[in-house]
């Protein structure tokens, strides 16, 4: 049997559920009521170390590599001409549309009157609008990633990426400040500020500080490169019938694959842990232990999907809603961020401040204020509330699409 006739079969109906539960995830935690009342669970970390939301992020690049261990193989059968046509079409809408995401709506409220925003503002040269961002990630990682799956074969690309993990410590460490993985010490700052410029780097750190800027997007390729890896060993094991003389139990049939996954996520845990004693496992940084930690927890989850899903057999309610998600997840996602930034234009008068000036709000703060932030009990019971509202508004969509058999690719 043919690698791509082989991929073809065993498409687990796992990934599609890993995918979708992870942009179901992505719209539930950048979507709060209030940023001010969010769950531990559903914030980053400070600085180093891991929440669950900081899980997300690289689950979905670990995600987007799962896809390519599907695509890569037609691709190197359809000739190089094709694949970099595909490969550099797709980075740079995924990057634009990134870039149009942050500049969006274009205008803003400035007093009574509405604005352009500014590409550098007239009175701060230090604020402009931001270049990088979670798409252009995801755009950059999958391009690099791409090419290296295309050319190199799976083996030396395990080789490559240790190779980048290691290199990416030792610059870090050798050309970071006193503290060198620290926010003031990190290296790759000063790389942003003189290739991209701080008016046009986040500022969510109070500082020109951007955690997805160009030095720290290198270890997100090597993220991409271990979805893509287990990818295809999902697809080779997979199909295991001619190691049995009889008709193999469903067990019997992914032993081999279950096992190489929990025992590879188990031994990426045990490097991460043992590899954060001396380089902090850190989102922000993008650090080669937070690389390892993220992809041994991706390959985990995976694995126990395959076994409820696959082997179990169970599919329900659950998996169908996190599903419907995985078939239109670039759209969506976009649509979360352009969604509130459009309705913020239409304002609505709440009141009279202190100062006599007038208040407003608009639909989606409204909804929050007089309804989600009436729950009794805490206000972070509230802000959650209003996540899940936005989130069921997005899944509605997203099943509308479904039923029509209308998805939206790049």
């Amino acid at each position: 049997m043919s690698m791509e006739s082989l991929q073809a079969k065993q498409r687990y109906y796992s990934l599609d559920v890993f995918r979708g539960a992870t942009v179901a995830l992505m719209i539930l935690v950048n979507n709060p009521g209030s940023w001010a009342y969010s769950f531990a669970p559903l914030k980053h970390a400070p600085w180093h170390g891991c929440t669950p939301t900081d899980l997300v992020f690289p689950f979905f690049l670990f995600a987007v590599g799962n896809a390519m261990s599907f695509v890569i193989p037609r691709l190197q059968a359809a000739g190089a001409a094709i694949f970099w046509k595909k490969v550099i079409r797709r980075t740079v809408l995924i990057f634009a549309i990134g870039f149009f995401l942050n500049y969006w709506p274009f205008v803003q409220w400035t007093g009574d009157s509405l604005t352009f925003r500014e590409w550098v503002s007239f009175t701060d040269p230090d604020k402009g609008i931001r270049i990088m961002g979670v798409l252009q990630r995801i755009a950059l990682a999958y391009g690099f990633a791409s090419i290296l799956a295309y050319y190199i074969k799976p083996r030396n690309l395990m080789y490559l990426s240790a190779f980048v993990l290691l290199a990416y410590w030792v610059v870090t460490a050798v050309f970071g400040g006193d503290d060198p993985y620290s926010l003031a010490g990190w290296f790759g700052t000063a790389i942003d500020k003189q290739v991209i410029g701080a008016a046009h780097m986040y500022k969510g750190e109070g500082v020109a500080f951007d955690p997805e800027g160009l030095a720290s997007t290198l270890p997100a390729v090597v993220q991409v490169l271990f979805g893509y890896l287990a990818g295809l060993f999902i697809a080779r094991q997979g199909d295991v019938n001619w190691l049995w003389t009889s008709v193999p139990t469903s067990v019997e049939r992914h032993f081999k694959l279950l096992s190489g996954l929990f025992v590879t996520g188990f031994l990426s845990l045990l490097l991460a842990w043992t590899w954060s004693l001396g380089f902090p496992i850190n989102k922000k940084i993008w650090t080669s232990s937070y690389v390892l930690y993220t992809t041994g927890l991706a390959i985990l989850t995976i694995g126990t999907m395959i076994w409820f899903i696959e082997v179990q057999g169970i599919k329900n309610k659950m998996t169908r809603f996190f599903d419907v998600f995985g078939k239109n997840p670039l759209f969506i996602f976009v649509l979360s961020g352009l969604l509130p930034r459009f309705l913020g234009l239409f304002r609505i008068e709440s009141g009279i401040g202190d100062d006599g000036a007038i208040q407003y709000t608009n639909v989606l703060q409204w909804y929050y204020q007089h309804v989600c932030a009436k729950i009794p009990g805490a206000p972070e019971w509230g802000s959650f509330a209003y996540a899940l509202s936005f989130l069921t508004l997005m899944w509605v969509i997203c099943y509308a699409l479904d039923k029509k058999q209308i998805y939206i690719k790049v």
